[in-house]
């Protein structure tokens, strides 16, 4: 039966985001159970694809790359695929009739990363952080409403700049690995080699601008949705924070993470403000 199948897909895709973000994964925890396994089957998804891009050194990336174009064609095709990620991706796909326009551009997005390595201007890095970040978000949040198109249609622009305040958050956590192992420069007009304290400053205010829209929209979120993705911006904020304080040069040389007894902290703090309702 491929109901046994469907399950074992699901497991699959909850390992994959266990395995690969604790925080992300506590965050899911948070949502109500009726919503949390179709996001894991999105996060299954999109991880699948940038682990491809990212890390697969020692293989033709370029090859695995395009079959699994070909595995994802195929699993939104036949409502099936032997690949267990795609196969719970297309269930979350068909279940909450994802647009097919937001998976083409989160996979332009990350095709770009096989070849492109420097986004010179605004526009570039724009689009890359759209196809990257928004439009997970946007899926994510066709879970959240329930495919409700009004509902959809007031939050989207909310949804995006939070994607976006996550994207660029971990695009300067992890400026080291990008810059110097994958050789890639996200951020437009900014000299990575002296990376000083105005751009620095300058980059985090346009962060913490996504934030604040991106907080409007989670005081709109239903119910099932909210507390998770409080729980998430809570955390991305926590970053953000730690990095604002962090001389240019130490986010050039070394990796900003919140350690597991603050995310504890973190998880009660917002726990007490979700029961508060001040949220």
């Amino acid at each position: 039966m491929k109901s046994i199948f469907d399950k074992i897909s699901f497991e699959c895709s909850k390992n994959v985001t266990k395995a690969y973000s604790t925080s992300f994964s506590s965050a899911v925890k948070m949502l109500a159970p009726k919503i949390r396994q179709d996001i894991y089957n999105i996060y299954g998804f999109v991880r699948l694809a940038d682990e491809i891009v990212d890390t697969f050194h020692d293989y033709n990336k370029e090859q695995l790359f395009s079959l699994f174009e070909d595995d994802l064609q195929a699993a939104l095709d036949n409502k099936i695929s032997l690949n267990p990620v795609l196969n719970a991706f297309q269930n979350t796909v068909y279940k909450y009739n994802i647009s097919k326009d937001l998976i083409d551009a989160f996979m332009k997005s990350m095709k770009l990363d096989l070849t492109k390595k420097t986004y010179t201007t605004t526009q570039e890095y724009q689009d890359y952080i759209y196809g990257s970040a928004d439009v997970v978000g946007l899926m994510c949040l066709t879970v959240f409403v329930n495919g409700n198109k009004e509902q959809y249609d007031n939050l989207k622009t909310s949804a995006m700049r939070l994607g976006s305040a996550f994207q660029k958050v971990n695009f300067l956590r992890d400026l080291k690995a990008d810059f110097e192992e994958l050789n890639r420069t996200y951020f437009p007009n900014t000299d990575l080699n002296q990376l000083d304290e105005a751009s620095k400053v300058q980059i985090i205010e346009e962060i913490e601008a996504d934030f604040e829209a991106g907080f409007e929209g989670i005081q709109k979120l239903p119910i099932e949705a909210k507390f998770g993705v409080y729980t998430a911006y809570v955390y991305y904020k926590k970053l953000l924070s730690k990095l604002k304080k962090t001389p240019s040069i130490e986010i050039k040389n070394t990796r900003i993470r919140v350690p597991d007894y603050e995310k504890v902290g973190l998880l009660a703090k917002c726990y007490i403000n979700y029961r508060l309702k001040t949220i």
